[in-house]
């Protein structure tokens, strides 16, 4: 199953409309957001999204009971963390912070997390692949990115955000269960 992953796109409008675009082309089955999208105002570009989304508040959302009714018709946003199994039966924890990832990720195959705009893609001591997507807006650090994740085999592959629409991938650790 090949999910899309995003976090941090703080109202970056032209940058969300990249990424559902990325999405959209590497026929993702499912998109996870991470937290801080910020306002209702980014909700539209994400209606283009050809697949279902689920995903979790941040630290930056300021009307969460606007953004919650918007996203009613894109997909459900939970208060993170939250676990979920995917359609293909993976399992997922999504969370904003990290630090909230401890004690929750028992069990899970994959952890999702924001907040730091700091993209990474590492498997842990358990061979769970917890994955930052990085910043989607690139307010931060000036390289918007998201990421692509393949459960089977489990690797995942950060994709740069540019001017057009193309997918440039970058592999920052391609990842496959041993």
């Amino acid at each position: 199953m090949r999910i899309g992953i995003f976090a941090d796109s703080h109202d970056h409008l032209d940058n969300i409309r990249r990424a559902v675009d990325v999405f959209n082309e590497n026929g993702c089955e499912l998109v996870v957001f991470a937290g801080d999208l910020v306002s209702t105002i980014a909700i539209p570009p994400l209606r283009a999204l050809r697949c279902p989304l689920v995903g979790c508040f941040g630290d930056n959302e300021g009307n969460r009971i606007g953004i919650r009714g918007g996203m009613r018709i894109i997909g459900p946003l939970a208060e993170p963390p939250f676990g979920f199994r995917a359609p293909d039966g993976t399992r997922i924890v999504v969370t904003h912070q990290r630090e909230l990832l401890r004690g929750q990720i028992e069990g899970c195959e994959v952890a999702i997390f924001g907040h730091t705009h700091r993209a990474s893609i590492q498997k842990d001591c358990a061979g769970r692949l917890i994955v930052n997507p990085g910043e989607t807006s690139g307010w931060i650090f000036g390289q918007p990115s998201v990421t692509i994740l393949e459960t089977q085999p489990l690797q995942a592959k950060l994709v740069l955000l540019q001017n057009d629409t193309k997918t440039h991938g970058e592999d920052v650790l391609l990842l496959s269960d041993r």
